[in-house]
């Protein structure tokens, strides 16, 4: 799995408004991941219903790394 920037206590003593905006701003969904986004994909992924699924990547970051969203098009 890899994980997009997801909103965490220890995040928010070391970032600021700023940098949070701006990363929003690149995120297709509009705002950082928490969490239970990445407990959900993790919950899935053990499931009965993942049991098929063998030699892929979650991306679990609402849509940043699309070639789409603008932190894409900066590459």
């Amino acid at each position: 799995m890899e994980p997009g920037n997801i909103i965490t206590e220890g995040m928010l003593e070391v970032v600021g408004e700023e940098w949070i905006a701006v990363n929003e701003a690149a995120i297709p969904m509009g705002h950082l991941g928490e969490p239970a986004d990445i407990g959900h994909a993790m919950a899935f992924l053990a499931s009965d219903r993942a049991k098929f699924i063998t030699g892929q990547t979650l991306v679990v970051d609402g849509g940043q790394i699309l070639p789409e969203s603008a932190w894409g098009r900066k590459k």
